[in-house]
Formats: C-alpha cells, structure tokens, sequence
C-alpha cells in the first residue's frame, strides 16, 4: 500500500516542521507573544509549510482504518476457528423425565 509510505513520510515532515517551529518559537523576542505581528507571522508560515503534509493524510488517512478493519476481520492464527461436534443422534423413542 503506497499510502502507508505517503502517510509516514507526510508524519515524518510534520514531526521536523513541528521541531523547527518550537526553535523559530524559542528564538523570537521576548516581547514577541500571540497576538503580536512577529509571533503571528512566524506561525503563519510554519501551518503553511504543514498544509501540504495534512493534505496528504487527509487524502490517504482512510488507508489506516481500512487496515484496521480487514484486521479485525482476518482469522487469527492465534485462534483457530471454532470446530463443530455432531450432536448425538437421539433414539426417536427416548423417555422424557417429568
């Protein structure tokens, strides 16, 4: 499944986007807050260097929960599948208990 390669590259992306804004964050001026123009700006290119990686797992996320399902569908060969005894034929004539 190519998706799963794209899913792990775009999370591999956003772990390192997410690690350069940290440090872009920590070196920004004291005074630089939320709200102030050298703040916002800074976090505004770090969403729009995001934007391409979530795109990609919005596009090929489904992947993950389609695995999921065929796993939980799939005989598990830790569990063999349940065997079935014949129930033992009964005389036609067999005396009821009252």
């Amino acid at each position: 499944m190519y998706q799963l390669g794209v899913l792990h590259a775009a999370l591999d992306q956003l772990d390192a986007l997410h690690d350069q804004w940290q440090a872009t964050r920590d070196s920004l001026p004291a005074h630089a807050k939320p709200g102030t123009p050298a703040y916002d700006d800074a976090l505004a290119e770090h969403h729009a260097e995001c934007w391409s990686h979530l795109d990609d797992w919005a596009a090929h996320g489904h992947a993950l929960a389609e695995i999921h399902t065929a796993a939980r569908r799939a005989p598990s060969p830790l569990a063999p599948p349940p065997t079935t005894t014949a129930a033992r034929a009964t005389s036609r004539f067999s005396k009821v208990r009252r």
